[in-house]
Formats: structure tokens, sequence, C-alpha cells
């Protein structure tokens, strides 16, 4: 048996999906990263260095001095060698066939917009597109959307649920991170009309980086270290994605309480969930159901123990377990909020919009 390897040009570029080609020019894809500054912009970096079919050719911010990028995020010294720059949407097109856009809400939609029209894909971080209609976003993020003709068309891109949608996308709107993992610890029970949708309550509990690299008074050491809050209850922004999304794949009205705590960890998210069951079934077939449902899927692992966030932390995997307490059915989902919960779901979008192996670098 013969075995062909291929030796990748850059620091860290080698997987065990590599390709050997046969002749020809090979052309890798070419890929853009709008606010290359942040936590998921690293992460995103760290894995499309792994990926054999991809070539990083620009990442922008708007920081003075056009500073390389190993200066902001020094594990990147050696790895990547690209400046920073703060480059229009044309600019950008003209560069890269994929873009992801790391932005935040609201500044994200007014730079997708010009992106599409000058002819590259993209993979958009924010809940800029993520939400079924213009009114809804606009009462939960408190402005106007500046790309409301896309609103509730572009495809969500959880491709456990939506896997059809995603590759003929030129916009794919990642998932939050809270939110994928209530939802796939939910939409298997929806679907098959086994708890009730209007009386589903989320407790779910994240890492710091979850709140992103800009500081805050509430993620400084001193305020977090050695205590776990609750915040946003209610209001929180992920609620209506929840609902919203798990109505779009189950074809429910569904009506969630959620809150979110911040634990004083660097990544992570678990998740509880509290149903109210409307068919009687034991947690021997509530587990079967679970791993038929996902018996296809790469990233979801059903387990027979309760997980915890070590056990995905770093992976791109999201870890389910069920149980039934005192007549109600429970569910625990673990992930790595700033994988599974942000730029591995993303490159899984990108792997499917451009046609490679789903796993690929992942």
């Amino acid at each position: 048996m013969v075995y062909f390897y291929v030796f990748p040009n850059k620091i860290d570029d080698y997987s065990p999906f590599g390709y050997f080609h046969f002749g020809g020019t090979h052309t890798m894809t070419r890929i853009a990263i709008l606010g290359a500054t942040g936590y998921t912009a690293l992460e995103l970096i760290k894995i499309l260095l792994r990926h054999p079919e991809v070539e990083i050719v620009a990442v922008t911010s708007r920081q003075e001095g056009q500073p390389p990028i190993a200066m902001i995020h020094p594990s990147l010294t050696n790895r990547l060698d690209l400046r920073l720059e703060d480059l229009s949407p044309a600019e950008v097109a003209a560069r890269a066939e994929c873009v992801f856009s790391c932005l935040p809400h609201g500044a994200s939609a007014s730079i997708v917009a010009p992106l599409l029209e000058a002819g590259a894909r993209v993979i958009d971080f924010s809940a800029d597109y993520r939400l079924d209609t213009p009114e809804s976003y606009a009462e939960w993020y408190g402005q106007k959307h500046a790309d409301p003709a896309r609103v509730g068309k572009t495809p969500y891109g959880l491709p456990e649920l939506f896997r059809e949608q995603i590759p003929p996308a030129n916009l794919v709107a990642n998932p939050g991170c809270y939110t994928t993992s209530a939802i796939l610890a939910l939409v298997p029970l929806l679907k098959a009309g086994l708890i009730d949708p209007k009386t589903i309550i989320i407790d779910s509990k994240s890492g710091v980086s979850g709140a992103g690299r800009t500081p805050k008074l509430t993620t400084l050491y001193a305020e977090c270290n050695e205590s776990i809050s609750a915040y946003n209850i209610g209001r929180h922004r992920h609620t209506p994605e929840i609902e919203q999304i798990l109505g779009r794949a189950s074809g429910k009205t569904v009506e969630v309480i959620f809150t979110p705590h911040l634990v004083p960890m660097d990544r992570g998210i678990l998740s509880t969930t509290y149903s109210q069951p409307l068919v009687e079934a034991s947690e021997e077939k509530l587990m079967q159901l679970f791993r038929d449902f996902y018996a296809d899927e790469p990233f979801v692992r059903v387990v027979e123990h309760l997980p915890g966030t070590k056990d995905s932390s770093y992976t791109n995997f999201c870890d389910l377990t069920i149980r039934i307490v005192r007549g109600r059915v429970l569910t625990i989902s673990c992930l790595d909020n700033l994988i599974k919960g942000a730029s591995g779901a993303a490159v899984q979008n990108f792997n499917l919009m451009f046609g490679y192996p789903e796993t690929t670098a992942l």
C-alpha cells in the first residue's frame, strides 16, 4: 500500500484531511477575517491555519498603525505573517472569496451587504441575520437593521438542523453560543412532540470569554473571580434567537425562560433545560431518541454520564445527556463557547459552502 502525504507550507497547517493533487495548479480558498482582534477571531485563525484548503489573505481592524496580527495575538507569532488593515468592503472582496465577519452586532450588517454585492461569500458571527424579522431585531438590539431585506431569509448556520440550506448560500448567520447549547438539547424533544413548547426553562453558565475581549467592569478579574452571577434575566438577546430557531426547526411556537450566568472560568458553556413532558417516556427511550436523532452528526456526542465543560473544551463537540426527575425532562449540554459556539461552527459552515468535508480542520 502506498501513502501520500502533503507537507504544509506554514506552521500548524498539518491536517489529517490533507489532499494529494496529481498535476495542475491547486488553488486554495482565499479568506479574509473582519474584526480580527477578538477571542473568536483568534480561535478562527488557529483552526484555519490547520485547514489544508485555506489561505488567509487579510485580517482587518481599525487599530491604529496597522500592527502585525501577532502583536495583538502573541500565540500567532511565526504562524501568520499579516498586518491588521482597515479595508473597504470592495478591497476585502477583491482579495478574498470567503469573508468571516467577527464584527459587533449592527456594524456587521452594514459591511455584509456591500461584500455580497462585490461577489464575496460571507459567514457572519454577529446576530444581525439570525432573527426572523427586522422588527424583532430592532426590539432586542435597539437599532434599525442596516440590511432588512435579508433578515429572515438567511440560512441559520447550525448544520445539525439546516445542513441542506448552507452549501448554496452566499451568506450564513453563524449561531450564538448559548443558543447552540440550548437548541441542540431541545429540538429532538420538540420535533417528537414529547414536551410542552411553552413551559421550557433554560439555565446556562458561561465562561468569561463569552463576554468578548472588550474590557467591561463585570469581567474584570477582581469582579468575576470567585463569584457566579446571573445577568440579563428576561432580556438576554439570545432569548428570541432560541425561541425563533426552535420554532423554525420544530414547527411549533416556543416560549422559554432563559437565565444566563457568568462563571469564573475562561471558556465553556453548560446549559440545563427543564421541560414538562406531554407523554410518558423512560430515560432510556429519550436517550435512544437523542442517539437516533444525532446518529450521523460528527460533532454531537450523546453521553450516558453527566458532561462537564472540560470534556468539550478546545473541541467542536457538543455533549448531551438527558434525565427524568420528578416527572420533568432535564437535558444537560456542554460545549466550548469559542469553538462549537462560534468559530468551529463557522468552519463547519465554510466547509459545507465550499465543498470540503465538513470535519476538515476540526
